[in-house]
C-alpha cells in the first residue's frame, strides 16, 4: 500500500465513517430504547441481561459466519445487506413483546452488527498505514461514541411506550446505506488466505486479546445497565438520556490524544495505563454517589473517557501484527473475543445488581480493569528482565511463509525478519 498523508487517508474513508456514524446513531437510540421499554414492560434486570446478551451472542457468531458473506459478495454489498436487516429488526421489536421474541430479534441484530463492524474495521485497517493506525482507529471510535451519545437525545422525540421511536431508529439505519453505496472509493480487494490461527494470535498478542475481552464485557454492561443505574441513583427518568449521553460522549475526549500517543510511544505502555485509569475512575463513580449529583456526573465522564479508548487501543495493537490478507478474518476474530466478553458482562452483572444493587456495574468494571492492568505490568516487567530484545514479529503473507513457519519463527526469536509492508519503518523501537 502506498504511503498516504493523514488527510488523504481520512478523505478515502470519509463515506465509510459517515455511514458508520448513521449506524451508531440509530443503534445508540435503539439500545437505550430497548432497555427503557423492557423496564416499562416489567422485565427484571436478570432477564434484561439475557436480552442484551443475546445481541452479543449474535455479535459473536457474526464474527464467525458474517466473514463468509463478506468474502462472497464484497464489502459494499455485505454492508447493504446487514444495514437493511438492522432496519427491519428495529420495526419488529414493538410488534413482538415477549422476552423470547426479543432475544431472537436481538440475536439477529447482533449478527448484522458484527458484519457491519467487520466491513468497517477491515476496510479502515486496509486503508491505513501502520504509523497512522492509532489515530485513524481513534477517529473511528470518536464517530462511534459521538453518534451513540447523540442517539440518546433522540429518546426525547417520542414516547418510549409507543411505536414512533422504533420507526425513527429504522429510518436512520436505512440512511446509513447511502454514503457507502455512493462512494467513489474502491472497497478492499479480498484475497484468499489460510484459516486464521487463534493459537498464533494468542501468542503474538495475548494482552491485546484480553483487552478486547474486557472492553466487550464492560461496554456491554454499561450499555445494558447505565439507564437502570441512572434511574436508581437520580430517581428521575428525564435524566436518563443526559446520563447515558454524558457517559458515551465523554469517550470522545481521549480517543485522538491517546491514539496518537500510542503511535508515538508504543501501545504496550498504554495497555498498562488505560486499564488502571478505568479501574480508578470506576471506583470514583462509587465514591461520588455519597457526595452528590455533580460529583457523579464528573466521575462518570472520567470513566467513559478512559473505558471507551480500550477497544481501539487493543485493536490497533493486534492489527500492527497481522498482514493485509488477514484483515477481514482478524476483524472477525476480534469480534468473537469481544462477543465472548460482551455476553459474559451482562449475564454476570445483571444478577449481581439484583444481589448488591446498581453499584455492582462499576464494581465489576473496576475489578476486571485492575486485573488487566496488573497483567500488562507483569508482562512488561517479565519481558524487561527475562526476555532478550528482539526485532518485532511481523506476520508474512501466506504465499511466502506457512503459519507453522511463522509460529516457529516467533518462538525462536529470530533477529531479522522481512516486513510485510514495504513502507513500514522497522527501525523504530
Amino acid at each position: 500500500m502506498q504511503d498516504k498523508g493523514v488527510f488523504s487517508v481520512f478523505r478515502s474513508i470519509f463515506s465509510l465513517l459517515l455511514s458508520y456514524g448513521f449506524l451508531l446513531l440509530a443503534n445508540g437510540l435503539f439500545n437505550s430504547l430497548l432497555g427503557l421499554r423492557a423496564t416499562l414492560e416489567g422485565v427484571n434486570t436478570s432477564w434484561l441481561g439475557f436480552i442484551m446478551a443475546s445481541y452479543f451472542l449474535g455479535l459473536l457468531l457474526g464474527g464467525l459466519f458474517a466473514v463468509r458473506i463478506i468474502t462472497r459478495v464484497g464489502h459494499i454489498r455485505a454492508f447493504a445487506v446487514f444495514a437493511s436487516l438492522m432496519s427491519t429488526t428495529a420495526l419488529l421489536h414493538p410488534l413482538f413483546l415477549e422476552v423470547s421474541q426479543w432475544m431472537l430479534l436481538r440475536f439477529i441484530s447482533g449478527f448484522c452488527m458484527a458484519g457491519l463492524i467487520i466491513v468497517t474495521e477491515s476496510w479502515l485497517n486496509e486503508a491505513t498505514p501502520s504509523h497512522q493506525r492509532g489515530g485513524v482507529l481513534s477517529s473511528y471510535m470518536m464517530v462511534n461514541y459521538m453518534a451513540a451519545g447523540c442517539g440518546q437525545f433522540l429518546l426525547n422525540l417520542g414516547d418510549v411506550g409507543q411505536f414512533q421511536l422504533f420507526s425513527l431508529a429504522s429510518i436512520i439505519f436505512s440512511l446509513a446505506l447511502i454514503p457507502v453505496l455512493l462512494t467513489k472509493q474502491s472497497a478492499p480487494i479480498i484475497t484468499t488466505s489460510s484459516k486464521l490461527s487463534f493459537g498464533l494470535l494468542s501468542q503474538v498478542g495475548p494482552l491485546a486479546i484480553l483487552g478486547v475481552f474486557v472492553a466487550g464485557a464492560s461496554n456491554a454492561s454499561v450499555h445494558a445497565f447505565a439507564p437502570v443505574y441512572a434511574l436508581e441513583v437520580f430517581g428521575d427518568a428525564n435524566l436518563i438520556p443526559q446520563f447515558t449521553a454524558t457517559l458515551l460522549i465523554s469517550g470522545l475526549v481521549l480517543q485522538w490524544p491517546l491514539g496518537r500517543l500510542s503511535d508515538k510511544v508504543g501501545r504496550g505502555w498504554l495497555m498498562m495505563f488505560v486499564p488502571l485509569c478505568i479501574s480508578v475512575s470506576a471506583l470514583g463513580v462509587l465514591w461520588a454517589t455519597y457526595y452528590g449529583a455533580e460529583f457523579i456526573w464528573f466521575a462518570v465522564a472520567c470513566y467513559g473517557a478512559f473505558l471507551f479508548t480500550l477497544y481501539s487501543l487493543a485493536v490497533a495493537l493486534i492489527n500492527d501484527i497481522v498482514g493485509p490478507e488477514l484483515r477481514v478474518k482478524i476483524a472477525g476474530a476480534i469480534l468473537i473475543v469481544y462477543g465472548l466478553g460482551a455476553i459474559s458482562g451482562p449475564i454476570i452483572v445483571g444478577p449481581l445488581i439484583d444481589l448488591m444493587g446498581v453499584q455492582a456495574l462499576f464494581i465489576v468494571s473496576a475489578v476486571t480493569s485492575a486485573l488487566l492492568a496488573a497483567l500488562a505490568v507483569y508482562r512488561r516487567v517479565y519481558q524487561a528482565i527475562f526476555v532478550k530484545p528482539v526485532q518485532p514479529f511481523v506476520a508474512e503473507p501466506s504465499n511466502q511463509y506457512s503459519s507453522k513457519e511463522l509460529y516457529l519463527a516467533a518462538h525462536q526469536q529470530v533477529d531479522e525478519q522481512p516486513t510485510l509492508n514495504p513502507n513500514e519503518d522497522t527501525t523504530k523501537p
